[in-house]
């Protein structure tokens, strides 16, 4: 499984990259609003520390503003991912861009049907937001299986970026149904890595070497 950091802010995009574990970065309208910084600017300098896929939103509704955005957007780096939302515009636009070779993620993906489509499409990624999902009362991990399971019947090569992930055990249970990729906000991923028990482990170790004479240590 690749991870994506789903943030815009730099601060946390170093920290994560100094452990090797970034393999790209997703971005929305709200993740760059937060950093109060120019949209083109703050995307490149993320494309010049990430030499994984940087996604980047269109704002546009409609197939001429989607397709012209995606076309600008595209140019800014060679590792920009246009992402574009899943709605009948957004398929169309998707479907033109693919053909002129550049790469998109579908976002807003909530069923298989949705990104079924997305895949016909020529989406490069799709985006399911399994957090929300399970806010409808549904399970989001489901559909991660099941769009697998979809796309591997019919031998598309598009990509699942589980989106809105919000537990360790999201995240978990994405690995475990075959996600490609899971994007991870800034404020969970130390999470991962963290464990009571691990803790309490390395404390005890420390307190037991203490106990141990000098003359052995040496």
């Amino acid at each position: 499984m690749e991870f994506f950091l789903d943030t815009a802010n730099m601060d946390e995009i170093n920290r994560i990259k100094k452990i090797g574990l970034v393999n790209g970065i997703t971005t929305n309208p709200t993740i760059i609003s937060k950093e109060n910084r120019d949209f083109k600017e703050i995307i490149i300098e993320i494309c010049d520390a990430i030499k994984g896929p940087v996604s980047a939103e269109v704002i546009g509704l409609s197939v001429e503003e989607m397709i012209n955005e995606a076309r600008d957007i595209a140019q800014w780096a060679p590792n920009i991912v246009v992402k574009i939302p899943m709605t009948e515009a957004g398929l169309e636009a998707v479907s033109i861009l693919a053909k002129e070779g550049i790469k998109t993620n579908v976002t807003l993906i909530f069923s298989v049907a949705q990104g079924l489509m997305a895949a016909k499409a020529g989406a490069t990624y799709i985006s399911p937001f399994i957090g929300r999902i399970d806010d409808m009362g549904e399970d989001g991990i489901e559909l991660i299986r099941n769009l697998k399971q979809t796309l591997s019947n019919y031998d598309y090569h598009t990509k699942i970026i589980t989106a809105s992930i919000r537990t360790i055990n999201h995240l978990e249970k994405a690995a475990v149904a075959g996600a490609d990729i899971a994007t991870i906000p800034g404020s969970i991923f130390p999470k991962l890595w963290s464990h009571p028990l691990t803790d309490k482990g390395i404390k005890q170790f420390s307190e037991d070497w203490g106990n141990v004479p000098n003359t052995v240590k040496s």
